[in-house]
């Protein structure tokens, strides 16, 4: 972890660089923890240690703040995929079952959610999570598409990768009031053999 006086020697480029992922990585922990009514911009320049000010620099509103916190998580949940299975999955399907249902179960699904629950009552909020989930999404589908080998030409292929990332995501919403893990780890190879019988 980097001192102050660490901070201080850098650039001033990185200085900000270090100061942002700081704030996002912050923006994160504090919806996963205490959700969106909780995670106010004085909350999380405190958790990240810079003063209030320096935060609004960076992101001037409340929505700037929390939305780049959610991209950040998206980008942070694809790498986190990838950095799985850097050479492919080889053909091994349950364990990229498995590492997608991780992702929706874990800390960063966890802090997307608040955002989408804070989007669905908050106008300024909500156009710009939507669009974001939708370009996560996507990319989410194309990583799974990829590891898992599947062939969309396949009639029934595009539809069963959706449904397994569907899956994924409701095992994530169960996770969040109970620990699933018991449940989880049947419906995940239940799931295992159910895609690799639809994909071939």
């Amino acid at each position: 972890m980097r001192t102050t006086a660490d901070r201080d020697r850098l650039p001033k480029q990185d200085r900000s660089r270090v100061t942002r992922q700081r704030l996002l990585e912050a923006a994160v922990a504090c919806l996963a923890e205490h959700g969106w009514a909780g995670s106010t911009v004085a909350v999380v320049a405190e958790r990240a240690g810079v003063s209030r000010g320096a935060a609004q620099h960076h992101f001037p509103t409340r929505e700037d703040l929390f939305t780049a916190a959610v991209e950040y998580v998206a980008e942070e949940r694809s790498s986190a995929l990838r950095a799985l299975f850097p050479k492919g999955a080889a053909g091994d399907r349950r364990a990229v079952v498995t590492a997608l249902v991780d992702l929706y179960t874990g800390p960063l699904f966890r802090a997307a959610l608040q955002l989408w629950v804070a989007a669905s009552n908050e106008d300024q909020l909500r156009g710009r999570v939507t669009e974001l989930e939708a370009r996560v999404g996507r990319e989410t589908h194309r990583i799974a598409v990829d590891l898992l080998g599947a062939d969309e030409s396949r009639p029934g292929a595009r539809e069963t990768v959706q449904g397994l990332l569907d899956m994924a995501r409701g095992l994530g919403l169960a996770n969040v009031l109970t620990d699933d893990t018991a449940r989880r780890e049947r419906v995940v190879a239940q799931w295992a053999e159910l895609v690799d019988g639809a994909l071939g």
